[in-house]
This record gives C-alpha cells, structure tokens and sequence, in this order.
C-alpha cells in the first residue's frame, strides 16, 4: 500500500491472521466499512484540555463491516456491499475484512474522494466511549450498483442485513432482496431517512435501546415493541438490545383462534424480569407462554415475549464497549441461519457481544465458532 507520503508499505490492522473462506450459509450486507482510530484515555477531556492516551489501535469499523466480519468468525459466508475510496483507509477496510473471510468483490472503489473513518474515544474509568464519524465520499448511490451485479450479489443469499444507512441505495437492494423472497433483517440505532419504507420489508428487527420509543412515541419499551408488530405485520421479530441489562424480544405468533389469554405487556415484562436468577454470570433467557400481549390505547399481539440477561463482566475484563451491539447483530444472523430457537439465540448472541466487549475495538474481541465461550451453544 502507499501512505499519505508516497512510501509503499503494507498496512496490516487489527485481524490476528487470516481464515479460509467460510463454507456455511451465504448473507449479504449492505451498509458502513470503515477505519476506527481507536484512543483508551484515563478521563474524556474537558474543552481545551490536552490528554494523552493510553493505549491506541488502528482497526477496521463501521457497523455492516463489524457486523458481517463477526458472521465470517461463527462460520456464516458473508458478502459485504458497500463504497470506499481508493485511498490508505480504503485499501486497509478491504484487507481486513478480506482476512477473516469476508467477500468484498462487492465494493464500490471510487477513484477520489475519501474512505470514512472514526475517532473513538475510551474513557477507561467510565468505560464508555464517544465516536467522532467522518463519512466517506463520494457517498454511494444507486447507479454506483447495477441490477446485473446486486442480482449476481443476492444469488444464493439465505439472508440479507441492513445497518439503514445509504437509504436510497438500501431501497434498491432491499426491493430486490424482496421480490426475490429472501429474508431481510435490520439494524436500527435511530430512526433514519427512508428507514420507514426499509421497515415494510423487513423479516427481523434489531434495535437499540433508544430506538423503539424514538421511532413509536409509545410510553415504555414493551409498549413500544407492541407498536412495532402492529405497525409492520410482516416482522417475525423485534429485539431491543439494552446493553448491560441484557434484551428484550416480542416475537409475532399466528393467532389461530384458539383461547389465548390476554395480558398487559408491561406487566408480563415485569413477571419474567422478576424470574432472572441473581448471580448467574452467564448470559440465560425467560420466555412467557404464547399470549395475547396488550398494550393500552396501541392494540394486542398475539406473540411470546422474551427476556435475554447480559453476561456479568467484571469490571477488570470490560475494556471497550464499541462494536458491542454489532457482534449481538452477528450473532442473531448466525442464530437465524442456524435455526436456534429464541431461548438459545439470546444467550448465544449476549455471549458474543461480551466476548468482544473484553478487548479494545470492534473486532479484536470478537470471537470464533470453536471458541471456549461458546462452547455451551
């Protein structure tokens, strides 16, 4: 590679070695692949403070291209669909995703421009972090991807993945993704310009925690995941991811017109959060019977709630949060490729995530099917 002087050198970022191509189901993404430029700090500075760090990584980011890298390492086929520029950054985004068997012959390369990049900021005594994005540019459009090649793209794909960004060349996908009946899962961490239509489409929903009450306006988040089922009929499931206190999923089952009793879905919230078992460090799910769940002044669902807990890190082995809520997205395509059943996707996916959050950056922590943690699964 060149850097910014002219001096030929190979740039190698944070994937430990490379993997073989993986042999399981083939998913595409589309959405960010970016370069974190990430700096551990003893305290975020005050305004016109000059702090030094104390540790530092240069790795790939962006949440497709963490999303699908976590996906190659549990053993899926991933074939990523995004645009870079033909600069420094660019050419270390493909690399990386290249070592742990991602397929980039997808990529769009322009051939000016910039390749978008993060500053990520650790705050080692709060451990939490703030990022600072860059998007690329030329940004990617439409007529960057002709039908011939997001056919050859989709062909054979059990699964398709959105982060929602790049909505208008999102919707060229997703509407061929749909016509040809393949499944689509989203990633929403805020509502976004041409999410909504994306949403019609969509088999499977994960969001952040924030999400479900911004995008409804609904008082509470069960209230919130009611409204969502409502509103998009055709989802499967929604899961809210809140971090360190775990999940909560509502998954849509068929109302054959059987006596299914009706509940209060924030009380059957508070029912099953009172089941978890306290002291267990490995992640567990609860899950309510088939129900009717209510949702004052919204509507009722016929479906099964879950609730999935967090691992409990020890505060020594929790370095870096960033890329957390990717590698849970990872793990539930995998868990989806894979038929597990909810009870065991939730954990499994709480696993991942916590096995990433016990290394600096998105991917470093990120774990590989044979792992010892997962073992269980």
């Amino acid at each position: 590679m060149i850097d910014y002087f002219g001096r030929n050198f190979r740039v190698k970022m944070s994937s430990d070695s490379a993997v073989p191509f993986p042999k399981g189901p083939l998913i595409v993404g589309f959405g960010g692949a970016a370069v974190d430029f990430l700096a551990v700090v003893a305290g975020f500075p005050k305004p016109d403070d000059n702090i030094r760090s104390t540790n530092m990584k240069v790795q790939g980011g962006g949440n497709a291209g963490n999303a699908l890298t976590c996906a190659a390492r549990l053993g899926l086929k991933p074939r990523i669909i995004s645009k870079i520029a033909n600069d420094l950054q660019g050419r270390a985004v493909l690399e990386e995703l290249e070592a742990d068997g991602v397929d980039t012959s997808f990529f769009v390369v322009s051939k000016g421009g910039c390749s978008p990049f993060t500053y990520v900021i650790i705050d080692s005594h709060t451990r939490t972090r703030t990022c600072i994005f860059t998007a690329g540019y030329p940004p990617m459009i439409p007529d960057d991807l002709s039908r011939d090649s997001l056919l050859s793209a989709l062909d054979g794909a059990k699964l398709v993945y959105f982060d929602g960004r790049m909505h208008e060349t999102a919707l060229f996908i997703a509407r061929e993704a749909f016509c040809k009946n393949i499944s689509i899962l989203v990633d929403a961490e805020r509502p976004r310009e041409g999410l909504d239509e994306l949403l019609t489409m969509t088999d499977y929903l994960v969001c952040s925690e924030r999400f479900p009450q911004a995008w409804t306006k609904a008082a509470s988040i069960p209230r919130a995941l009611i409204s969502i089922l409502l509103k998009l009929p055709n989802l499967k499931f929604v899961i809210a991811t809140l971090g360190g206190n775990g999940s909560i999923m509502l998954e849509q089952c068929v109302d054959d017109g059987r006596q299914i009793e009706e509940k209060d879905v924030d009380s059957s919230l508070e029912s099953l959060a009172r089941q978890k078992e306290d002291g267990i460090a490995r992640p567990t799910c609860i899950a309510s019977s088939v129900t009717k769940f209510r949702a004052e002044g919204i509507g009722s669902v016929c479906g099964r709630l879950y609730v999935g807990t967090a691992e409990k890190i020890p505060p020594s082995k929790l370095i870096d949060t960033t890329g957390a809520g990717d590698a849970f997205v990872g793990a539930v395509m995998y868990a989806i490729c894979n038929n597990f059943s909810p009870e065991k996707m939730l954990p499994f996916a709480s696993c991942v995530a916590a096995a990433k959050c016990k290394a600096l950056g998105a991917r470093s922590g990120l774990p590989y099917r044979g792992d010892p943690c997962l073992a269980s699964f």
